[in-house]
């Protein structure tokens, strides 16, 4: 029982998170530097609803074996500690209690509603410097980008974008699969643009 109780609780930390595992990969790649890796895992984003509902179904699973009356047989063998040859109280492992399970429920709380606060781990644009610009400058297009599945791929491709000059704004929705730039084109070419995205794994595939 104590096995098939590990197994139920690791079983639900692995699919919370392979249900994130998506939308954490950018953070990921953006602490590493390593931009390109960011859409590694954008092909598990139909299977996240399947996961989620596994990973609560197991730890909910767990609980109800952790919290269910026990029985007399059950508090014979396995009872909250067990006395050994020397009479003296054993302790259950740590893996085995309450506690344990609480703080394994609690990451995976935290793995599965990752993508509602990724963007927080993406920099700040509001201190970019404010440069004058010709009106017959600017230039503002709508690129269709495919591989997004949350705010924080959305972040991703905002922050690389914002890192080029000429940039005056930049605006991405990954429900819309769209990323609106507005730039000084005498500085910064939408050629330069679509390369960023596309460095990040992410594909531009039009514009609207």
């Amino acid at each position: 029982m104590k096995k098939k109780n590990n197994g139920l609780v690791g079983a639900g930390v692995l699919s919370a998170v392979a249900a994130s595992l998506c939308c954490i990969t950018p953070v990921l790649a953006l602490i590493s530097g390593a931009s390109g890796v960011a859409s590694t895992f954008s092909w598990m984003e139909p299977a996240r609803p399947y996961l989620i509902g596994i990973t609560v179904l197991v730890l909910g699973f767990a609980w109800y074996q952790k919290l269910k009356p026990r029985t007399a047989e059950g508090i014979q063998c396995d009872c909250e500690t067990t006395r050994s040859a020397g009479d003296k109280e054993e302790k259950k492992p740590f893996m085995q209690t309450k506690t344990f399970l609480g703080i394994v429920t609690v990451f995976a709380a935290l793995m599965l509603t990752f993508p509602s606060y990724a963007h927080i781990f993406y920099p700040l644009n509001d201190n970019k410097e404010v440069v004058m610009v010709n009106a017959s400058d600017i230039q503002t297009v709508t690129l269709e980008v495919k591989g997004m599945t949350c705010n924080g791929c959305a972040s991703h491709v905002e922050n690389d974008v914002n890192r080029l000059p000429g940039i005056l704004n930049v605006d991405v929705v990954y429900e819309e699969a769209t990323a609106k730039v507005e730039f000084d084109k005498s500085k910064v070419s939408l050629v330069q643009i679509e390369e960023v995205i596309n460095g990040t794994g992410y594909k531009v595939v039009g514009k609207k």
